[in-house]
């Protein structure tokens, strides 16, 4: 079992070569902070449900970032796995009538994460975009750009999203 970020890379199958050098690119200084890299890594990797991933990610982000990011990407995944079920079928439905009823559900955290409210937006962002809501991240890229969060961050917290799940589902590959 891979329990560095390196000794993971080298288990994945030659059929995805082209994400050993990904994951380490988008690991590596971008417009992100690490905060945001290693947070939107770890939610990433729960979203894409690869224990040995999601391991790895989070022992690796509690060695470069502070308890309540790892936290709040924890919590990013687990709202936006609730949300991005609701809001895309409300969305895949397109009836007026479902959009008339309150939603219900309890999401106190996205107003007040335990670290940044911009870091906790790219990590739902990530997240919405690995489950495919379409509505989640539309709501997501707006809030990060009316918070000051540039084209760039958005592309590099998508990017990053893409290339953890791509790592997941290499790993289900076997050698």
């Amino acid at each position: 079992m891979a329990n560095t970020i390196e000794s993971l890379r080298e288990s994945l199958p030659e059929a995805a070569r082209d994400l050993k050098v990904n994951l380490q690119n988008v690991l590596q200084e971008s417009s992100l902070t690490a905060a945001q890299r290693w947070g939107i890594a770890v939610a990433c990797a729960i979203a894409s449900r690869n224990a040995t991933l999601t391991q790895v990610l989070i022992d690796a982000a509690r060695e470069q970032v502070d308890a309540a990011t790892v936290e709040d990407a924890r919590a990013a995944a687990a709202l936006m796995a609730m949300n991005n079920v609701y809001y895309r079928f409300k969305h895949m439905v397109g009836s007026e009538d479902y959009d008339k009823l309150p939603a219900r559900l309890r999401m106190t955290r996205i107003a007040k994460p335990h670290s940044s409210k911009l870091d906790f937006e790219l990590f739902c962002l990530a997240v919405s975009a690995v489950f495919g809501c379409e509505r989640c991240v539309v709501s997501h890229e707006k809030t990060i750009r009316e918070a000051g969060g540039t084209a760039e961050q958005i592309h590099d917290a998508v990017r990053t999203a893409a290339v953890v799940h791509g790592v997941a589902v290499s790993l289900e590959l076997g050698v």
